[in-house]
């Protein structure tokens, strides 16, 4: 696959496939770019476990980090990579030995290694490379743009009153509006 670009309707795809992600490189600092991801998808009703040795058993925003992907309890769906592109083969040995396998190896934003994402593909994973989930999802759902942000996502639709509190759209395809 040519991961110098991902069509909307595979990135859709996956995000709605997947229900539990392992975050790779999680940080408790909330300063952090991996904190603000772990926080939005979970917030997004995702099941997310960060993964760093270094905080294990901590809990941070509602979430307990484990120590490695084979200590997450339940099937993982989607790994996403907040390492060093040089660490990537080493998250994807310790994915390949996950059984079940998860369905999708994600690597993010300047993190792109070409080798590892064949011997995934190979194994049957689905690649995303040097992209975020947290701005696809938010870039597809339209909520990027409530920002200013251009989505790229054109709709005539106005985003619907979800309640109090902070609106949130979902990734799924919109179908006609009905009268």
């Amino acid at each position: 696959m040519n991961h110098d670009r991902y069509d909307d309707a595979y990135i859709r795809s996956l995000l709605s496939e997947v229900k539990t992600i392992a975050i790779v490189g999680a940080s408790a600092n909330a300063a952090r770019p991996s904190y603000f991801v772990m926080k939005y998808l979970s917030e997004r009703g995702y099941r997310v476990y960060p993964v760093n040795p270094g905080q294990a058993g901590k809990t941070v925003v509602g979430l307990t980090f484990v120590a490695s992907l084979k200590d997450v309890p339940e099937a993982i769906d989607m790994v996403d990579v907040f390492r060093a592109p040089e660490h990537v083969p080493a998250v994807l040995d310790e994915v390949l030995a996950l059984d079940p396998l998860p369905k999708v190896l994600w690597t993010q934003l300047g993190v792109r290694n070409d080798e590892a994402a064949a011997r995934a593909e190979a194994a049957g994973l689905k690649v995303v490379m040097n992209r975020c989930p947290k701005i696809e999802y938010g870039r597809l759902s339209g909520e990027i743009g409530w920002t200013g942000v251009n989505s790229r996502t054109i709709s005539s639709r106005r985003p619907q009153r979800l309640g109090s509190g902070v609106q949130r759209l979902s990734i799924a395809p919109r179908g006609p509006k009905s009268i």
